[in-house]
């Protein structure tokens, strides 16, 4: 009888080829929770701004592991004891770590689930996981969860400067064409150590970790938070609550079987169970981007017109202030004239003319610290060890304020 050759490369246009380690790692691949992966992208809706951002969540995951290998590597070799199951949860861990994200990313978590993170549904996702897999993740969710006693797992996974950032970074600059995100995943990984059950980076690297940190400041600003990128985004989610405000009226809008669970029903992390999961495992940006092919359609006016904005790519205006004043006196009667321009109430206005913020922080001083193992043995904050004028400045959050509204609102 044949059988499936389970140790597969797979050819990625960042690394080169990436190999699938073992035979758990393929099932899980394989597994159609993971599989759904493929068809969430990566950036959200940012393909709206940069033509070439269609990759994927799939695409990412792998990636991760791909660097998570080389990390292991790298540790071992320096001295640094992994045991094969400590090194097959570290895969496992790093590869299902956005396996809760919904369509488009993250709009989801803001309009029909709510206040349920993806990192909550990563989780629950992996439990379920290991039931069927017969406690073969139990390794890796205590690593996940941060219950396992050594540390530096945990920073390889999730920290600031783990491996979901040195994929992500390096993967986003090259589908958008933003080049400043092109980091040096490769060096800073070579320099990665282990002191006191802590991760480090060895001096000889913070100039790399230094143009980590630049590359990550100004990826949010020229791509993550790109004006129009947010402004879609945002009307994304206006329109998924506009969707759950008319079923909750007894409306009915055409949508798959797993998004109308959504619509129809009240779903926070208590009500997040088995049947809540199982339709969770069914969405993917196919489901929305149908919905809003139909919804276009619609006799309700907010609805199909936001449909149309984002079917069409014809959005909101967007304006980014640098205070609070700028924006104050630019919205102060702009509900009320879209209101009257349109015919809506001054409530429904809300959907049309709205306001928010963009916060960019590179490094937080809050968190735990990048650490540089110096040439004396000394572990110390990259802060103190970088001779970088624009490294401090990165730990402040700039915040940005913008308005959006319909154009041609101010126009007679």
């Amino acid at each position: 009888m044949a059988t499936t050759n389970k140790l597969k490369l797979l050819n990625d246009p960042i690394y080169g080829f990436v190999s699938i380690p073992n035979s758990l790692l393929y099932d899980l691949v394989q597994h159609p929770y993971f599989q759904r992966l493929r068809r969430i992208s990566q950036m959200g809706v940012s393909y709206l701004v940069f033509p070439g951002a269609h990759h994927t969540r799939f695409h990412h995951a792998l990636g991760c592991m791909h660097l998570m290998q080389k990390a292991v590597q790298v540790l071992r070799f320096k001295g640094v004891a992994i045991s094969e199951e400590e090194e097959t949860a570290l895969y496992v861990a790093i590869l299902l770590h956005d396996i809760g994200h919904g369509p488009f990313s993250h709009a989801m978590e803001h309009s029909i689930v709510e206040g349920v993170h993806h990192e909550m549904i990563s989780l629950l996702f992996m439990k379920k996981l290991n039931k069927e897999f017969n406690g073969q993740l139990d390794l890796a969710i205590k690593i996940f969860k941060g219950e396992y006693h050594r540390n530096f797992m945990l920073q390889l996974i999730s920290s600031q400067l783990d491996m979901d950032r040195l994929d992500y970074l390096k993967r986003d600059s090259f589908y958008s064409g933003v080049a400043e995100g092109n980091i040096n995943s490769e060096r800073l990984i070579q320099m990665l150590n282990v002191v006191d059950d802590n991760l480090v980076v060895e001096e000889k690297g913070v100039y790399s970790v230094e143009m980590f940190l630049i590359a990550r400041r100004l990826m949010y600003w020229q791509a993550y938070l790109h004006k129009t990128s947010v402004c879609a985004e945002l009307i994304l989610v206006r329109i998924l609550k506009r969707a759950k405000e008319l079923c909750s009226r007894g409306k009915k809008l055409w949508a798959s079987e797993a998004l109308s669970f959504f619509l129809y029903n009240q779903i926070d992390i208590e009500e997040f169970e088995d049947k809540a999961l199982e339709n969770f495992s069914l969405l993917d940006d196919s489901d929305i981007m149908g919905a809003l092919k139909s919804w276009q359609f619609h006799e309700d006016f907010i609805l199909s017109t936001l449909s149309k904005m984002i079917v069409n790519r014809d959005l909101l205006r967007i304006e980014v202030f640098n205070n609070k004043e700028e924006l104050q006196s630019k919205i102060a009667n702009l509900k009320t004239v879209v209101a009257e321009k349109y015919g809506l109430k001054l409530e429904s206005a809300n959907y049309f003319a709205f306001q928010g913020k963009l916060k960019n922080q590179a490094y937080s001083k809050e968190k735990q610290p990048i650490m540089i193992l110096k040439k004396d043995g000394e572990v110390v904050d990259v802060l103190k060890v970088s001779d970088h004028l624009n490294l401090k400045p990165l730990t402040k959050t700039v915040t940005k304020y913008l308005v959006c509204y319909p154009k041609n609102t101010f126009q007679s």
